[in-house]
């Protein structure tokens, strides 16, 4: 039996491959869902290497931080 993190990896993995497939079959899509595909793959390999992990939203930045633009 599969785990949630599992069967998620395994959504976004699937995913990743229709944006790719989308994006081969219209070159003007291409870009956009190569992007979308890589950002699934990363966050499936974010839930593979740390499925309890967190991730820094621009709303966690304090307000005159310099890494807020």
């Amino acid at each position: 039996m599969a785990t949630h993190v599992e069967l998620a990896v395994n959504l976004l993995r699937n995913a990743a491959v229709f944006f790719r497939d989308i994006g081969a079959q219209n070159a003007d899509l291409k870009e956009q869902m190569d992007v979308n595909a890589r950002t699934y793959d990363a966050v499936a390999e974010m839930l593979e290497q740390d499925p309890d992990g967190e991730m820094p939203l621009a709303t966690d930045v304090p307000e005159n931080s310099p890494t807020q633009s």
